[in-house]
This record gives C-alpha cells, sequence and structure tokens, in this order.
C-alpha cells in the first residue's frame, strides 16, 4: 500500500516572448498546451508541468493553460536551455508530497500542523505563497496510483522545510498517523492454491493487483499446507494483509483473478480470523462463473493501463501453456 509519494514539478518561465517559448516548448518536447486542472490531473511523479507566463509576473498562480512533459525537471530545463528559448526567469514551485489518508482528513491535517510547524490551507493557495524551497503536503482519500486532480486534494499543509527533511519526516511519522487515524485495521489471510503449480505467476499477478489498488500492507507471506478433504493436504502460498478495506471486498476483487472467461488460472481464498470468507457472501450470482465475471469487470474498472497490460501479458502466457498442454 502507498499512502505517500510525489507529485509533479511545476516550473513557471517568465518570458517577454510568450508564444516563440510556446512554440518552442511544442517542437522540442512534441507536446500542445491542454487546461491547466487536466495538467495537473493527468502528471505522475516526478513529471514536470511547465507554465508559461509574462516576464514582470511573479504570482506562482498556474495560467489557464500549461504543458504536461513526462520527464524530470532537470531534463526538461535542460534542453529549454540546450535550445536557447528566449526566457528571463524561472520560478520552481514549492515540492508538492500527496499523502493519502483513508479518513478523519481534517484530524490528519492538524496532526501534519503540528508535527511538521506548518499552517492548514488550500492547495491553492499553498502553491501560491509557498517558495521554492518550501513543502505542500497534499491530503487527499484518493489511492496514489491514480492520477489526482485539484478537485481530489481535500486540504494542504505548507511547510516552510526543504522537502528532503520533510520527506524523511514523513517516512517515519506518516504510518504512525495511520494507526492514529484508524484505531481498528483488519487482519487478512490470502491463500492461492494452483494444480498446475504456476505459483510465480499467479504469485505476480496477486501483488500487482494489491499493489495497484492500493489494498493493504503484506506483512507476511510463504508456503504453507491446506487441507481440502480429509487425508488430502496440497502446498499453498500465504499472504498476511493488513487493510483498511473491507475484507468482502477485497475477497471480491481477488475472485476477479481466479478466471477470465472459463479459464481458471488458481484458487484464491481469503480468511478473517481464520474463517473463509465464501463466495456467497459477495452478491447474488447463480454461479461461480458469473461471479467471477463480475468480479473481472470491476477489478479491470478500477486497474491503471500499465498495471492492466502486464495483467494480460502473463494471462496470455498462462492460457498459451494450458492450451499446449491440452494438445
Amino acid at each position: 500500500m502507498r499512502f505517500m509519494r510525489f507529485g509533479p514539478s511545476i516550473l513557471f518561465l517568465r518570458t517577454p516572448h510568450p508564444e516563440a517559448v510556446s512554440e518552442g516548448i511544442t517542437k522540442i518536447f512534441g507536446v500542445e498546451p491542454i487546461p491547466t486542472d487536466q495538467a495537473i490531473k493527468d502528471s505522475s511523479e516526478f513529471e514536470t508541468l511547465l507554465f508559461v507566463t509574462a516576464e514582470w509576473q511573479k504570482e506562482t498562480i498556474p495560467p489557464e493553460v500549461g504543458f504536461l512533459i513526462r520527464d524530470s525537471a532537470r531534463s526538461v530545463l535542460a534542453a529549454i536551455i540546450n535550445n536557447d528559448l528566449p526566457i528571463e526567469k524561472v520560478h520552481v514551485e514549492s515540492t508538492i508530497i500527496f499523502l493519502r489518508v483513508p479518513e478523519k482528513v481534517e484530524e490528519a491535517l492538524k496532526f501534519l500542523s503540528e508535527e511538521l510547524n506548518g499552517e492548514v490551507m488550500s492547495l491553492r493557495d499553498a502553491l501560491d505563497e509557498g517558495e521554492a524551497r518550501d513543502t505542500v503536503i497534499a491530503v487527499t482519500r484518493k489511492r496514489l496510483s491514480c492520477p489526482i486532480g485539484p478537485e481530489e486534494v481535500e486540504g494542504a499543509v505548507l511547510v516552510r522545510e526543504h522537502f528532503l527533511k520533510v520527506y524523511r519526516r514523513l517516512s517515519i511519522e506518516a504510518p504512525m498517523l495511520l494507526l492514529k487515524l484508524m484505531s481498528e485495521w483488519n487482519e487478512v489471510t490470502i491463500k492461492i492454491y494452483d494444480t498446475a503449480k504456476r505459483y510465480e505467476e499467479n504469485i505476480s499477478r496477486l501483488m500487482m493487483v494489491l499493489e495497484d489498488l492500493d489494498l493493504g500492507f503484506v506483512v507476511g507471506e510463504g508456503w504453507d499446507w491446506d487441507h481440502p478433504r480429509p487425508f488430502m493436504r496440497v502446498p499453498v502460498y500465504k499472504l498476511k494483509l493488513l487493510t483498511w478495506e473491507d475484507p468482502v471486498k477485497v475477497k471480491f476483487f481477488l475472485k476477479g483473478l481466479e478466471y477470465r472467461g472459463y479459464n481458471r488460472f488458481c484458487d484464491i481464498d481469503v480468511f478473517v480470523g481464520g474463517k473463509k470468507i465464501d463466495w456467497i457472501k459477495l452478491g447474488k450470482f447463480d454461479s461461480k462463473f458469473e461471479l467471477a465475471k463480475a468480479a473481472r469487470e470491476e477489478l479491470e474498472k478500477h486497474l491503471s493501463e500499465d498495471v492492466k497490460k502486464r495483467l494480460h501479458e502473463i494471462e496470455e502466457e498462462l492460457l498459451k501453456e494450458t492450451k499446449e498442454e491440452k494438445s
């Protein structure tokens, strides 16, 4: 589970020739200007947002459009300088750190401001008032593997400290904050069984989904034995998951990994307090196939495109192996 990540780097290019600079950026990086809110939402960790403004402007308030460049700020600045664009000055925005909390956002903002000697305000105000060496902590409920737009940030804390210092403190204190906000966590045990013994691929699929959907912290894993019938034992791979999600929700998503269509990949059982969650508790479905189909559709709605692509690639290989074994 990711509870913290960096946002994009934001640069303001001050110039007496905004049109020429904008044309130059398009030519160098192959990107067109897009609405600012869209640029922020589509950006990811360590990517760069460029805003071109008049040379006399000092405020770090983004204009209506900007450029999203999927590269680090240092590479972007090097390309701009080496291409000799007519820029008078560059203003660097505060570093953004996104922090995800499941609930009690106001309490989280208060805790952060007190612990880090910061000030609670809106994201826009924090970016406007912050300087290059300051840090903005943007608090959201949304999982961090997804794009996050300004409207999904529920509050921010402006800290007048360099981001490295703030990040190091957060990496230590943020888990304590989560435990404080969520006093009751669910401990879930997940067991994978595959008759074809393709455990490496199925464990990879499971871990990809747990990480991409931010379903929890894996606090233990290893091999174990299960006893589906008397005098019979089979090897299973077992994971312990600490999560704030409803275990039934976790079970539903993982049901989508058992099948693709009518092709079975593995069995995935979910236990809470030593008791297995039965598939009939996941909703009114006539069969496991109907449930698996609905679960797969819901799962793929929430997965990022990169993870979905990797998941399909692994599954295509598994299906190919199955066909070869049958032929």
